[in-house]
């Protein structure tokens, strides 16, 4: 709360007490192709603020979003620095494929890793099917919308801003000392064979004297910490930023120029980042709008030829990294230290560069129309260069006792792609006697295209330069390929709003994928939804004090997947090369060709039918907020490898014929208040889902996970153990 003194007319004073306003439910929520107030949804979406994920401090927007959204849940699979995306998903597992959300940045596809937390003014997250339909065939998965920050109408402001921190590891793995690996090994050996004795690996006096004599003869006595010797206990990471923002009534720009470094935890691990993102907005007339956004980005991630995670934790400390004059040793043949440190690199750098240009014309305060076209094109180059790595006996500077690594090997690849979105889209907004109306429009095309080269040479005779031209012509392996996809849409939206009472929404979606055949490309994809504020209803206002706001939220729709490969209907041709014999009798080599696959050309769409039911609640004057959501999905027509006949001579033709079975629930609790000028706000979120396998067409997905009719997704697959023999006693009185 805070006052302000104005004079008025007749000389009075009059002290004005304005309260801060706690209601968020006037905040516009981004949706798919516009915006919405939050008090208007009807659909289950999420949000969260750019702030909050730039004071979370991490270079993976992935990673920001751990938590920050109910039903939305981050893993990753690596721990290199370079690994930013993560795995996502939105409300589970909806089927075997491809089931990673579909992302839009200011409109239009991207990627995540593109953008920089800091440029991030919101993020959205559209879960069922009411609010993510409108996306249609890609939207199955749920979908996740980024909106940049943009320049206001105000003088400019110019900040630099630099951090520096460090990674430090969660937990890391405590291992045993030397005797105790010792006495430990003499136990395994005992109780594979008792009459051996207790000291079958190592004597009785190396078990107690090993660490005395390693202080004499490292050499013959090592003790070879590997994690310590390897890994750092923490790596270093920075950020510089520079931000522009400002413009005049006719032109606002937001520039931003990023630089992010984070060093891995073993040497030669690094990763870097320049980030540019400039977005301009037009004002040409009060009728006339257009907006110039373009960013480049420069990815340069680095790592020895050898990850060392695995080998740091198995290797014994008996066995020598290096011997007492500095040289490798031969550490079991698998020297982890050599191999990081001298074993060679992999070095990756990725330029991105993508565009957006969009006219706005509004006719009528009411209409407007936009046109929209977003170019982007990804560059990607990578060496892998193998170094040979001898090590040399002990005794004998001269000796190579073996290899580490036997002979220097250089792979290079460069992968190019492009892509265009285009779109058309009229928006129509009117408000009358208490009534509201709006209706949504629109046209979109996507193209993508990719094409890559591999090329490597092997038996280098000098190890120091990772350059295709000093290797032998005879030891050469290249390939390549390249694939292109299409998308068309036509959709539209028809909103509803009853004196903010009664809420209704519908949307449709009409997509024709290249991945299937002309006479099965083209899919619908409906959904309705409705909401029902009872706080707005004449009969609710003896309970305002207490509930300040309550929905009841119910949604029906049906997304789709086109994620299901490039060319699955198509009898595809794989070539190679054989040896035959000619009519000299000599062994010439040719191409040979394939058909290896049998190909079943009616597949289509892989269709998820969503039900969503919500509830919302503000208490105590908005500061109190509890939102709840059941959802249960069915996905039908997952495409499967139809199993046929080995003599038919081809492999397993893919086919629609799986289903699955999602249902879960989420739960966010939040609270806001001040306490003065001090503002502050905690969040809890909750949610589970089960993935259940349905009708799976005789298929099973066998290992140590499973996937079979009945079974959860990826179940745990294995023998249960019923106990252990560990005494005669408990051998005499098991079951026969």
């Amino acid at each position: 709360m805070w006052t302000r003194s104005s004079r008025l007319w007749g000389g009075k004073n009059f002290d004005i007490f304005l309260q801060e306003d706690n209601n968020t439910l006037d905040e516009l929520i981004v949706v798919g192709y516009g915006t919405q107030r939050k008090v208007d949804l009807t659909g289950s979406v999420g949000s969260v603020g750019g702030k909050t994920l730039a004071d979370r401090k991490s270079t993976s927007i992935a990673t920001s979003l751990q938590g920050a959204v109910a039903g939305v849940t981050v893993t990753r699979s690596g721990n290199e620095p370079s690994n930013e995306g993560g795995d996502i998903k939105v409300r589970g597992i909806t089927t075997i494929g491809d089931s990673t959300p579909l992302v839009i940045i200011d409109g239009v596809p991207g990627d995540m890793s593109s953008v920089s937390s800091e440029d991030i003014e919101n993020i959205s997250v559209l879960k069922d099917a009411a609010s993510a339909s409108i996306y249609g065939s890609r939207a199955a998965a749920g979908v996740i919308l980024i909106t940049t920050k943009r320049g206001q109408k105000e003088r400019i402001n110019i900040s630099y801003n630099i951090e520096y921190g460090s990674e430090i590891p969660t937990a890391n793995v405590d291992f045993v000392d030397i005797t105790r690996y010792l006495e430990m090994t003499n136990e395994l050996r005992y109780n594979d064979n008792p009459s051996g004795g207790l000291y079958q690996d190592y004597s009785q006096d190396q078990v107690e004297n090993w660490l005395e004599y390693n202080q004499t003869d490292p050499n013959k006595y090592p003790n070879t910490d590997w994690r310590k010797l390897v890994l750092k206990d923490s790596a270093l990471r920075c950020m510089h930023r520079v931000n522009i923002s400002g413009g005049s009534k006719v032109i606002q720009t937001n520039a931003s120029f990023t630089y992010n470094k984070t060093d891995g935890l073993y040497n030669g691990l690094d990763y870097k980042r320049y980030m540019t993102k400039v977005n301009n907005d037009i004002n040409i007339t009060d009728w006339l709008h257009a907006s110039i956004d373009f960013s480049f980005n420069k990815k340069e991630a680095n790592s020895p030829v050898t990850d060392p995670y695995t080998l740091v934790r198995y290797l014994p400390p008996i066995y020598a990294a290096t011997w007492d004059d500095g040289r490798i040793a031969d550490g079991k043949g698998a020297n982890i230290y050599a191999l990081v440190n001298y074993g060679g690199f992999n070095k990756k750098d990725i330029f991105q560069f993508s565009g957006k240009a969009q006219i706005d014309i509004r006719p009528l305060p009411s209409l407007r129309f936009s046109a929209i076209f977003a170019p982007n094109f990804v560059i990607t180059k990578q060496k892998s260069f193998q170094k040979e790595l001898p090590w040399t006996t002990a005794e004998d500077p001269d000796v190579i006792g073996g290899y580490l690594i036997s002979s220097t090997k250089l792979s290079e690849f460069r992968n190019d792609s492009k892509s265009y979105n285009a779109q058309f889209l009229a928006n129509y907004n009117e408000t009358f006697n208490g009534h509201s109306i709006g209706v949504m429009a629109g046209y979109e095309t996507n193209y993508y295209f990719y094409e890559g080269l591999t090329a490597t040479k092997d038996k280098f005779e000098v190890s120091d330069f990772p350059y295709m031209d000093i290797a032998p012509n005879n030891q050469v392996y290249d390939s390549g390929n390249a694939y292109e996809t299409a998308l068309m849409s036509f959709f539209g939206r028809l909103s509803y709003n009853y004196k903010n009472r009664y809420l209704i929404q519908a949307n449709c979606r009409w997509d024709g994928s290249s991945r299937f055949a002309k006479k099965y490309r083209w899919g619908m994809f409906p959904s309705i939804s409705g909401a029902w504020v009872l706080s707005e209803e004449p009969f609710f206002n003896i309970g305002k004090e207490a509930i300040s706001f309550m929905k009841v939220r119910v949604s029906y729709g049906t997304l789709g997947n086109e994620r299901i490969g490039n060319y699955p209907y198509q009898s595809l041709i794989s070539t190679g090369r054989g040896l035959f014999v000619n009519s000299k009798g000599e062994a010439v080599e040719e191409m040979t060709a394939a058909q290896r696959n049998y190909v079943i050309e009616n597949i289509s769409w892989e269709t998820t039918y969503s039900i969503d039911a919500g509830l919302d609640l503000y208490f105590l004057n908005n500061r109190l907020s509890l939102t709840a959501d059941y959802y249960n999905k069915k996905t039908k027509d997952m495409l499967l490898a139809l199993e046929i006949p080995d003599y038919v001579g081809y492999g397993n033709p893919e086919k629609n014929t799986g289903d699955m079975y999602t249902n879960g629930f989420e739960l966010t609790l939040g609270w806001k208040d001040n306490v003065g000028d001090f503002f502050y706000g905690v969040n809890f979120n909750l949610s589970d889902f089960k993935s259940k396998m349905g009708n799976l067409g005789g298929t099973q997905f066998l290992g140590d996970q499973v996937k079979l009719e009945g079974s959860e997704f990826n179940e745990w697959y294995g023998y249960v153990s019923d106990g252990l023999f560990l005494t005669q006693e408990d051998l005499d009185n098991s079951r026969n």
